[in-house]
């Protein structure tokens, strides 16, 4: 197996837990889908992607379409995605993503916790190179051979695909996603999920004092409402 397999089973999904932080984060994506593309999920692959993730994490069809109602108002506030990097103790990088309606209180809240968990906060791009940039999809199981699925893919960008307990997944690089979503889409294969991940190229091993250190500050992170994503390079 890959190192998107590895990165799987070993990441800790705390952040999205709750199913309130689960929402949280699929209403703001609706709101950002919603205002490139358009409500129409027919037209917005985008939206459609967006709302398989919502249905993935039983959010109820009345609250999708609120918010798809919702994010049509144009005093409704778009959310930009920004990246910080940086960081923690013990030589982790750290790349948190977050989507927010105003920067000045995210850039303020995120410096805030690197110096209180004595991280630092770095410029752009000074750790992002550490990390591959990667889209997935998860697809039913049944009746499907991920060996054969991924020889027919690769020709779309697809370069790991295997099986776990809730189907099959499939990775492939970032700017891959569209043309994967078409080819699921032509195949009529239901997509039950899909999203983006940066999966760390080299993973740093540390004592359990250590991790606690960093797990501290990556904690504080994940408590901020305007952080979608948390990854670093601490070996699991």
């Amino acid at each position: 197996m890959g190192r998107a397999f590895e990165f799987r089973k070993g990441r800790k999904m705390k952040r999205w837990s709750a199913m309130a932080k689960a929402f949280t984060r699929i209403g703001k994506d609706i709101v950002m889908a919603v205002k490139e593309g358009g409500p129409n999920p027919e037209a917005n692959s985008r939206l459609r992607a967006v709302i398989q993730n919502a249905k993935a994490a039983n959010m109820p069809k009345d609250n999708v379409e609120r918010a798809i109602k919702k994010a049509t108002d144009k005093d409704t506030a778009n959310y930009k995605e920004v990246l910080f990097e940086g960081y923690a103790p013990h030589g982790i990088a750290l790349l948190i993503e977050t989507a927010t309606d105003n920067n000045n209180r995210t850039v303020a809240n995120v410096r805030s916790y690197f110096n209180k968990c004595n991280g630092t906060m770095g410029t752009q791009g000074s750790v992002e190179f550490m990390f591959d940039h990667t889209c997935n999809f998860r697809i039913p199981k049944e009746g499907i051979d991920p060996e054969e699925l991924e020889l027919e893919l690769i020709d779309f960008g697809a370069e790991e695909v295997f099986e776990d307990e809730d189907g099959i997944l499939i990775y492939a690089p970032f700017g891959s996603f569209g043309t994967i979503q078409k080819e699921l889409e032509s195949r009529k294969l239901e997509i039950l999920s899909s999203g983006f991940e940066r999966i760390p190229q080299i993973t740093k091993k540390l004592t359990e004092a250590e991790m606690a250190d960093v797990e501290k500050l990556i904690e504080k992170m994940e408590e901020d409402d305007d952080v979608m994503n948390v990854y670093h390079t601490m070996e699991e």
